[in-house]
């Protein structure tokens, strides 16, 4: 077995027999920093969420998982710090590219379209105020950057380094989740307005959805309550983290000692509140 990724949040692990185990840790990353203080139970959560989308929207896509129970993994795992934050998986051939879909006016996209300019080659032929959701959701994928960031192309891009059948296979999937998604949260008081999905390919080549599952830290969640058009919206994830570094001048700074006690549990609280209104609802 081995370590084969240690990530912002996750710890991968390869059994070597065509399985993983990925740990969702309490770890947080804010302006591209891992910070040395964890949230409170914030690994359950996301892995909860996950597992739950992942229950939900078997029937448009298989996914990568195989057991969530410890007593399935190897003997290392069955300790009681990984319950509730360790998964059993399929090992996959990756694909590339993190699927976005945006189902809002906001973010870099507003920016593009405020001046005019098409985004990433779709263009907008009605008026769109700030957070205002959009005619339909949109698919903009981002390719994995050997260095630095990820980089946002077209689908028509996409398209050309996979394949024409397999990119629009890819994008149709996503937005099919996305929109069975949406709807379960917005019944439940959350807005998704966008997400980003990973896919890999079995051993048969079929298509397989993977990784993290429509999670705060994945996804801008805002809560319907206050969502008002026109404005920023709060988000469901690490905004008090955000703010406190920001107001401390400590955004980006990798010689941070610690997180106060306060922002943690405001944190923690508010990704609890996100996993209970999507699955226990």
């Amino acid at each position: 077995m081995k370590n084969i990724i240690s990530g912002k949040v996750r710890e991968v692990y390869d059994l070597e027999d065509g399985r993983m185990v990925i740990v969702t840790t309490d770890r947080i990353s804010a302006f591209d920093v891992i910070l040395p203080t964890m949230i409170t139970d914030k690994g359950k959560v996301l892995n909860a969420l996950s597992n739950f989308w992942f229950g939900l929207t078997k029937d448009i896509v298989k996914n990568h998982m195989i057991s969530s129970d410890l007593k399935d993994m190897p003997a290392e795992f069955q300790k009681s710090e990984y319950e509730g934050r360790t998964i059993l998986v399929k090992k996959l051939k990756m694909i590339p590219y993190e699927v976005i879909v945006r189902g809002y006016m906001f973010g870099s996209m507003y920016e593009a379209y405020k001046k005019g300019e098409p985004f990433l080659g779709h263009k907008f032929d009605r008026e769109y105020q700030q957070a205002e959701k959009l005619a339909e959701p949109i698919c903009t994928p981002s390719t994995k950057a050997k260095e630095g960031h990820d980089i946002n192309v077209t689908l028509e891009y996409m398209k050309n380094d996979l394949g024409a059948e397999l990119g629009q296979k890819i994008a149709d999937t996503a937005i099919a989740i996305y929109n069975k998604c949406y709807e379960h949260a917005y019944k439940n008081g959350i807005i998704i307005a966008d997400t980003k999905f990973e896919f890999g390919l079995d051993e048969n080549g079929e298509l397989v959805l993977a990784d993290e599952v429509l999670t705060p830290d994945s996804s801008r969640f805002w809560n319907l309550s206050t969502y008002k058009v026109g404005t920023s919206p709060a988000s469901y994830d690490k905004q008090f983290v955000r703010d406190w570094l920001k107001d401390n001048n400590l955004a980006g700074d990798p010689n941070i000692k610690s997180l106060p006690e306060d922002v943690v549990k405001k944190t923690s609280e508010l990704y609890h509140e996100c996993e209970e209104k999507i699955c226990h609802n």
